[in-house]
């Protein structure tokens, strides 16, 4: 990692500009091109330095005021066959596995939903559980009762 690297990290580490060409805005901030940005951005991803790029929204300033994690209890052997398609469906936003703590903890697949609404949220949560079927042991619901800032990297 070189000083103009680091120099991008630091510019970008808080979010990128909401502007129409964000990788320019940031370029010119540290004086290169933005094609140059998304080269270096594309390289430090590569490397493992930048783990991801990605978009956090602010749910409730675009109406998502219900924001529910759906866990399941689906069986190991299919969990990652499972966890892709529901991953794959429109209105989650994220999808993974997690190991179980049992006994108090069955849940192995989660999948984040948001709607306007917690009867909106359940609604969709009906139809991951229809695509789960028979695989679905057990299931709930953990609705968001505050909003937590994400932050990454700082240095």
């Amino acid at each position: 990692m070189d000083p103009v690297d680091r120099a991008l990290i630091v510019a970008t580490q808080g979010g990128l500009p909401l502007v129409p060409r964000p990788y320019d805005a940031v370029g010119a901030s540290i004086g290169i091109t933005g094609a140059e940005v998304r080269h270096r951005l594309a390289a430090l991803l590569t490397a493992g330095i930048v783990r991801r790029i990605g978009v956090v929204p602010n749910h409730y300033a675009i109406g998502w005021t219900a924001n529910g994690m759906t866990v399941w209890d689906v069986a190991d052997e299919v969990v990652d066959a499972l966890g892709g398609e529901i991953g794959a469906l429109p209105f989650v936003t994220h999808c993974y596995r997690r190991p179980r703590a049992l006994p108090a903890w069955p849940y192995n697949l989660f999948a984040m939903v948001h709607g306007g609404s917690p009867d909106e949220v359940r609604a969709k949560a009906e139809i991951i559980a229809g695509r789960l079927g028979a695989h679905c042991r057990a299931r709930d619901i953990l609705f968001s009762s505050r909003i937590l800032k994400k932050a990454g990297l700082r240095i």
